[in-house]
């Protein structure tokens, strides 16, 4: 037998060994993931000796960490601007760098008035910047679109998980998407081609590559989607991006030539930049 004091520090020293960048975290979220435990009833009972069952549970996720695969893949959920989100290896991980995205968009909806707003994510992944602003936005309609179909199937999921009305779309790019929004925001990938090889290897093995790869100068999308984001936008609509640290001049460049207004980039708690957003100008020069 043995107690989840114990455990845990067998955990840790596991994760430590495989070289797990934030082992104690790590190993405490499993805990906390396999035991139904929060830090105050450890604290209360960690001398408590526990299941045996349950404490090969443990042991057979820490495995699975150790092989650097994310937690969020394990316990199969990820948080996200205080949601939960389902995610496995068809989808990006939810990260706290995009919800600066989110209050970019919430700022924006208010500043101008936006009523219920119909609102399209192109390249949705797991929809959690979707259904973010959904479940923040009354009366917001939505429509996701992707590549790839098990990416929908995740964003499905999480769209009935969360209770919350929307629509998913199988699309390269805007080739199936039809009507007009009043907001188009994306997360698309941006990372360049040659770099992908040096991310850590929980991102570079275990996260769908489709859905990191940039191209050759990490810009690919963002050039696609503002060029035809116009069409699908209403008159005054806004268009918004998370981006890579340094690509805040070129993208920003990229809606000025497109004839956006009020371009802003917005840098997120690290002081790098995260996210470029614009207005489409009031009179509709598209037809």
């Amino acid at each position: 037998m043995i107690t989840y004091r114990t455990l845990l520090s067998e955990g840790k020293e596991v994760l430590q060994k495989a070289k797990i960048m934030d082992f104690e975290i790590d190993a405490w979220l499993l805990m906390e993931f396999v035991f139904q435990i929060d830090r105050a009833r450890f604290f209360l009972e960690q001398n408590e000796t526990v299941e045996e069952e349950k404490a090969e549970t443990y042991r057979s996720l820490l495995a699975e960490r150790a092989k650097h695969i994310p937690v969020q893949q394990i316990t199969h959920e990820a948080w996200f601007f205080g949601l939960p989100f389902y995610v496995n290896e068809n989808v990006l991980i939810p990260r706290q760098d995009t919800e600066v995205l989110i209050e970019e968009v919430l700022s924006a909806v208010k500043k101008y008035r936006i009523q219920t707003p119909k609102i399209l994510d192109m390249c949705t992944g797991s929809g959690c910047i979707l259904l973010s602003l959904l479940a923040n936005i009354e009366g917001a309609e939505g429509l996701g679109a992707d590549l790839s179909e098990k990416a929908l199937e995740v964003a499905q999921k999480n769209g009935s998980l969360l209770n919350l009305k929307v629509e998913w779309c199988l699309s390269n790019l805007f080739s199936h998407i039809n009507g007009k929004y009043d907001i188009i925001v994306s997360n698309p990938p941006y990372i360049e081609s040659a770099v992908i090889e040096t991310l850590m290897e929980e991102v570079r093995e275990h996260e769908p590559r489709m859905a990191l790869d940039g191209k050759e100068d990490g810009l690919y999308f963002y050039r696609e989607i503002t060029k035809q984001a116009g069409v699908y936008l209403n008159a005054g609509g806004i268009l918004a991006f998370e981006i890579g640290y340094n690509q805040g001049e070129a993208v920003s460049q990229m809606l000025k030539e497109e004839q956006y207004e009020e371009i802003k980039v917005v840098k997120d708690l690290a002081g790098l930049d995260r996210v470029v957003i614009g207005r489409k100008k009031q009179e509709d020069s598209h037809v």
